[in-house]
């Protein structure tokens, strides 16, 4: 602990000379070009150790810089100055791996909140050499490169370059075998090329499916990394493969359907489409498991309060899950009619509409605890029975289908 205290004042201490040169530095434009020229000079023309030297400097300048602002003058100045060329010239197999680190960490530290430096780093060519590294067996070089790609794929031009290297299934592979930061990067990577509108689209290996599974139960359901799970888990559901593997994985469903319970607004509706595409994929087959796990009260009430997207699929997927015929039900638009006239009756035209909705937001919310109690009693039952009882949970002959 001394030790490292040490190392901390050290380090602080180190920050400060630093930032006082840095200072000097901004306060003249001419001796910052100098020095620039320098680097780019030693990165082109220099011997190895000059180039790893010239490579460690780049980050350096960066990384200590004083502020946001004066980082990205300097992240410009030297993408501007073509450091950037022979920076990704050093990530070829050619270099050792002694050489190939420096310059993949000064590439990151340009490229970060640099869309222009993004862009350029891949129309230089970083992108084989990465995949490369990526194969590698070198944990700390494989996990940078997978940072590599994450930060690149952020860029909208860059994403079907990258999505078109086939780096998927080595992201994949990372996904299943890297540290939690490694993980975390590869499932970032990869939802940032799911989003490309260009072709290829991605697709993914069902060995991605149990990583994926066991990051969404350790993350909060509502937080933007589950909304990037469940997004990858919906692209999975769409293939054999994929659902069978979501079954396969120890809480699989189970975890979507918390997902539908807890998630934010995008990962509620990602975990419901995945949910939808394996009941519409075999209704047979995953309609026991789904409803096994308790996913009638999340969907309910996803019939209310989601987006008009998930209260859609949700309304589907109760449909696919309860045995009662459609042409016993009342059509949603009938249902909305009786209660919308009802509530004119009672709070007049002007506040019918606000009225209704919250009349079928209770009428859900009852049924949903009236069915919750009933289950409860009949917990001793066989597994059957409890089937029979989720297969009604909304008032008899009532669509679940809310008002928009």
């Amino acid at each position: 602990m001394e030790e490292e205290a040490m190392l901390k004042v050290e380090e602080e201490n180190d920050d400060e000379e630093d930032e006082e040169e840095e200072e000097k530095l901004k306060q003249n434009h001419t001796i910052n070009s100098i020095i620039m020229e320098e680097l780019v000079g030693r990165l082109g023309n220099g011997d190895l150790k000059e180039k790893i030297e010239a490579a460690m400097a780049v980050r350096k300048l960066v990384r200590k810089s004083n502020s946001k602002s004066s980082k990205s003058v300097v992240r410009s100045r030297l993408a501007s100055a073509g450091v950037i060329d022979p920076l990704v010239s050093m990530l070829q197999p050619s270099f050792p791996l002694s050489a190939r680190e420096p310059a993949l960490l000064a590439l990151l530290n340009l490229a970060v909140r640099n869309q222009r430096n993004k862009i350029r780093i891949v129309t230089s060519g970083a992108i084989p050499p990465l995949l490369e590294l990526l194969k590698f067996q070198h944990g700390n070089l494989k996990e940078l490169a997978a940072a590599a790609i994450l930060t690149l794929s952020s860029a909208a031009p860059n994403k079907p370059t990258i999505a078109a290297s086939g780096v998927a299934p080595l992201l994949v592979r990372v996904l299943c075998s890297g540290s939690v930061q490694g993980r975390v990067d590869a499932v970032t990577a990869l939802y940032n090329l799911s989003t490309c509108e260009e072709d290829p689209k991605l697709v993914l290996a069902p060995e991605a499916v149990p990583p994926l599974i066991d990051l969404l139960k350790e993350c909060k359901k509502y937080s933007k990394f589950a909304e990037k799970t469940t997004a990858l888990l919906e692209i999975l559901s769409n293939s054999d493969e994929g659902r069978i593997a979501i079954t396969n994985v120890d809480g699989g469903i189970l975890t979507l359907v918390e997902t539908v319970e807890d998630g934010s607004l995008v990962s509620t509706a990602h975990a419901v489409g995945a949910l939808l595409s394996l009941c519409q994929s075999s209704r047979d087959k995953y309609r026991e498991l789904i409803l096994r796990e308790g996913a009638i009260p999340g969907l309910l009430r996803l019939t209310a309060e989601g987006t008009p997207e998930a209260q859609d699929r949700a309304r589907i997927l109760l449909d696919l899950l309860r045995e009662s015929p459609p042409q016993n039900r009342l059509t949603s638009s009938v249902l909305e009619r009786i209660v919308y006239n009802f509530a004119a009756h009672v709070d007049g035209t002007d506040k019918a509409n606000e009225t209704a909705k919250k009349l079928l937001r209770d009428m859900v919310q009852k049924s949903m605890e009236h069915s919750l109690s009933h289950m409860q009693l009949r917990a001793s039952s066989p597994f059957k029975d409890s089937v029979n009882v989720k297969n009604h949970l909304l008032p008899m002959g009532v669509d679940s289908k809310p008002m928009k």
